[in-house]
């Protein structure tokens, strides 16, 4: 099947701040945008932040292999190459929040991956399979 972009939209509090986030320190490039939302590039695939001062963004954790895990939270999977300089690149940053973690050790859809924190609370999660094919396999 031929990759086809994903598209997700989110409400942010701050829209220069979320901006300067994801192009400054994330690396990210801008697509179209506009006083109100403004589209981030990640990987080919299209993030709408669209401004709401209200927003609540908040989340319940999950248990998953004896990590608590966020239960809402969006990522993108990389090859290890990717992922070796992104964990270089973020970890000890103040947004950096979860340390790498094998996950599935020696199972159908073995994979590593660390979490940051954008400034509107949303959890980003960098996720490198093992074996590629695998994703959506399951013991």
């Amino acid at each position: 099947m031929k990759k086809i972009p994903f598209h997700l939209s989110l409400p942010c509090k701050d829209i220069q701040k979320t901006k300067k986030f994801y192009i400054q320190e994330l690396g990210f490039e801008i697509g179209r945008s506009s006083y109100a939302w403004f589209d981030v590039n990640i990987y080919e695939n299209q993030i709408t932040f669209t401004i709401d001062e209200q927003a609540k963004i908040s989340t319940n954790n999950y248990d998953f292999e004896d990590v608590k895990l966020p239960s809402f939270h969006f990522g993108v999977i990389v090859n290890d190459r990717i992922w070796n300089d992104l964990y270089s690149k973020y970890n000890g940053k103040e947004y950096f929040v979860m340390a790498s973690k094998p996950f599935l050790l020696q199972k159908k859809g073995e994979h590593k991956s660390f979490f940051i924190k954008d400034p509107n609370g949303y959890f980003i999660e960098f996720k490198n399979f093992t074996e590629f094919t695998q994703i959506f396999e399951s013991d």
